[in-house]
């Protein structure tokens, strides 16, 4: 009896330390997360639109002491976002990339079967916004409205050049949404940022941009591009004298979705760190400045909606691809 009942407490024991051991992992995970510098991932170069909406979340986090670690911004150009991409997916498990998602480059290198970068080698954390894209050409240009630029596509096929990020983004998608919708035809020619485009624009070497707004909106405001159209549902505040697509007769509405990412196979827990840290800059007031500045349509989707979205997503940009000749019919 004297033994069963020894033993029984040395069981109990034993049981009770591990629970406690097991109980004070996660708070103990929670203090050690980051261990190191955090490292924001940038698919364009520095200056373009998904590299200042980064820095802004950036500095967010570093000003407000939101991690214990900084919070660095890195930009890996090059392959119309999948140097980044495969960066990324290289860290599998490492918590401590977290990558920053244009949702239009990302889905068509998820799409394209020839780099192996599908959704699954990455874990949403939070989406910010719809980044508005619009139509713009050389203020002194002779197009002076979307229906120039439709009659000048299907009068001469091919003939004018739109300039865009790459060749499977928001911006070639909106001028593939164009010819589908009008029988116009045009040629792209991809840069390394919408900023970068939109400069070509501005120094008169390619004759229209489908970039971002916050990505020219300086250009604008200095009467060096004159936007045609924007791609909302409403116009917009800045531009009350421009017409949406759907108002110029063309069902179209598009945009680039903005937000975060990290590797697959991360803890959990980091991911939830990560998640709320960027659901509070999401509700801050340097955020909210930025993004009324910059034109955003302001939305929040945690990690699980985000998910959910760019699956969808995707089966959109796989059709696209696929008419763009980008991507072989499944």
């Amino acid at each position: 009896m004297t033994i069963t009942a020894n033993l029984g407490i040395d069981l109990s024991m034993r049981l009770t330390a591990v629970l406690v051991a097991i109980g004070a992992v996660a708070p103990a995970f929670a203090q050690s997360y980051p261990s190191r510098p955090i490292e924001f991932i940038v698919h364009t170069s520095p200056g373009g639109g998904t590299d200042v909406f980064s820095r802004i979340v950036a500095e967010t986090i570093t000003r407000e002491k939101l991690l214990p670690q900084p919070v660095n911004v890195s930009n890996r150009t090059g392959g119309g976002g999948t140097i980044a991409f495969t960066y990324v997916k290289s860290k599998r498990g490492d918590p401590h990339v977290v990558l920053t998602m244009a949702t239009g480059s990302l889905l068509t290198a998820a799409s394209r079967t020839d780099v192996q970068l599908g959704l699954e080698n990455y874990t949403p954390l939070a989406f910010f916004a719809m980044d508005p894209q619009v139509i713009a050409v050389p203020a002194d240009s002779k197009i002076m409205t979307l229906k120039d630029l439709i009659e000048a596509g299907k009068r001469e096929p091919n003939a004018l050049v739109g300039a865009v990020t790459s060749a499977g983004g928001g911006a070639r998608q909106l001028i593939y949404l164009m010819e589908r919708e009008t029988g116009a035809k045009y040629k792209f020619v991809s840069f390394k940022s919408g900023a970068d485009a939109a400069l070509a624009v501005v120094g008169g070497h390619v004759p229209f941009t489908t970039e971002n707004l916050s990505e020219m909106y300086g250009h604008v405001e200095a009467k060096k591009l004159r936007v045609l159209a924007v791609t909302g549902e409403k116009r917009m505040s800045v531009l009350p004298e421009v017409p949406t697509l759907r108002e110029a007769g063309l069902n179209v509405s598009v945009g680039t979705g903005r937000g975060f990412g990290m590797p697959a196979g991360v803890p959990k827990e980091a991911a939830a760190t990560m998640e709320a840290v960027l659901k509070r800059v999401h509700d801050s007031a340097p955020w909210k400045e930025f993004s009324a500045r910059n034109m955003f349509e302001d939305r929040y989707m945690n990690g699980a909606e985000f998910a959910q979205f760019l699956a969808k997503r995707r089966e959109e940009m796989q059709a696209f691809l696929v008419y763009a000749g980008l991507l072989q019919k499944p």
